[in-house]
């Protein structure tokens, strides 16, 4: 199974998306897949219950900083990856993706993972 279906399955099986998208990477951090779930828990369903940021996008956001930070914020390459992932998937935030106040989903939970999971591999491997 490839790493994206791999975090729709841990999606499927309980995790969050921004957990989901976080341990598929556990193989590529030096965390465990307990202590990355840890550290998703509080980004489900969009940051504040659909009003922020979705938690695929900011795993990703995460696992860029595991592979790149080195000392220095790493700000550039955290706008390009919110850029591609709007561009990808239509929009950033869950309230958006999910169409709360239009009824018009975007991009389902499945698909902003796996667009996620894509946009870490390019720097995470």
């Amino acid at each position: 199974m490839d790493r994206k279906e791999q975090a729709v399955a841990l999606k499927h099986g309980g995790c969050n998306c921004c957990q989901a998208v976080l341990c598929a990477f556990a193989d590529k951090v030096d965390l465990s897949e307990d202590v990355l779930k840890k550290l998703g828990a509080g980004f489900g369903i969009g940051m504040g219950r659909m009003e922020g940021t979705c938690g695929a996008l900011i795993a990703a956001e995460m696992l860029l900083g595991f592979a790149r930070f080195e000392g220095r914020p790493v700000i550039r390459d955290a706008g390009v990856l919110h850029e591609r992932f709007r561009e990808a998937c239509g929009a950033t935030l869950c309230k958006d993706l999910k169409g709360r106040d239009t009824h018009v989903i975007v991009c389902d939970c499945d698909d902003c993972v796996r667009r996620a999971v894509e946009l870490a591999e390019d720097f995470v491997g």
